[in-house]
């Protein structure tokens, strides 16, 4: 017989820490969105009164910067907490990336896919998602290849003097290059495709504010988890996820947070489809 959980218990997901980092990153992505499309798209009017606010686009590009510096040092924080992780409770490398709840994709992730195509035509029935999805490991690695892609060119562009040191002249125009349009991939990718996966899925819209709570309701869990939900329920190990819900005034603040963040990243994509279609040059 199913144990019997009190409603308002719900199923920790993430850490602290992991909330803390997605936080601090979620306002250094859109600190590096504004200032970053202000900086290209400089000649539309939206752009003009966005530096205006920012203080010129001098102060832009040292706010752009400055939000770089965050991200990056968010990304090695997250790299030692891997680490760690590794160390305390996994115990090697081999199964932390190849173990049940890696992050690399697998087969299950392909049968998942497969499965969820058949099930959006009515072919199917929904497959029983686990730990992780396979768009949230695409969202998770789009952030190493960002990091490595647009961090690598931008910082060629902050210090040019240093890195044509060794490299020829014309490798500060091909940065130049990649650095623009892959950062107006990245903000159109994350400000579209993430937000739909994320929170204007039909189970999850208006917003899923797991990632900053940390939590969801038990119930919520079993749907949208069912392959977690049943090896944690068989190993005996569920009662040691399970905390209370917090209360309304912090889900009330966190949502704030939410809606702010969903408003500014919309309008960023409105203002880029506009200068692309009506001021592009």
């Amino acid at each position: 017989m199913e144990t019997m959980y009190k409603e308002e218990e719900q199923v920790l997901r993430f850490s602290r820490l992991n909330r803390g980092l997605h936080i601090v990153m979620i306002i250094s992505f859109i600190s590096l969105s504004l200032t970053g499309m202000s900086l290209k798209f400089s000649y539309t009017s939206w752009a003009v009164t966005l530096s205006h606010f920012f203080g010129g686009f001098e102060a832009t590009g040292s706010i752009h910067r400055f939000a770089a510096s965050v991200m990056v040092i968010v990304f090695i924080t997250h790299i030692v907490d891997i680490t760690r992780i590794k160390r305390k409770e996994i115990g090697s490398w081999k199964a932390l990336i190849f173990g049940k709840d890696s992050m690399l994709f697998n087969k299950k992730d392909l049968e998942d896919f497969i499965g969820s195509m058949k099930w959006f035509l009515g072919k199917g029935e929904r497959p029983e998602y686990g730990r992780w999805t396979y768009w949230e490991k695409f969202d998770y690695f789009a952030v190493f290849w960002g990091v490595f892609v647009i961090g690598s060119t931008g910082f060629t562009l902050w210090f040019p003097e240093f890195f044509t040191r060794f490299f020829p002249g014309w490798v500060i125009n091909v940065a130049t290059i990649i650095h623009s349009d892959e950062a107006l991939l990245a903000t159109g990718f994350i400000f579209t495709v993430h937000f739909f996966n994320t929170h204007l899925r039909p189970e999850k819209f208006p917003m899923d504010i797991v990632i900053f709570t940390g939590r969801m309701p038990l119930e919520e869990f079993k749907i949208d988890r069912p392959l977690e939900y049943k090896e944690l329920f068989e190993n005996g190990e569920l009662e040691n996820y399970l905390v209370v819900a917090y209360p309304p005034i912090v889900i009330r603040t966190i949502k704030i947070f939410g809606w702010t963040a969903l408003s500014l990243g919309f309008f960023i994509v409105i203002w880029i489809i506009y200068a692309m279609i009506f001021a592009y040059r």
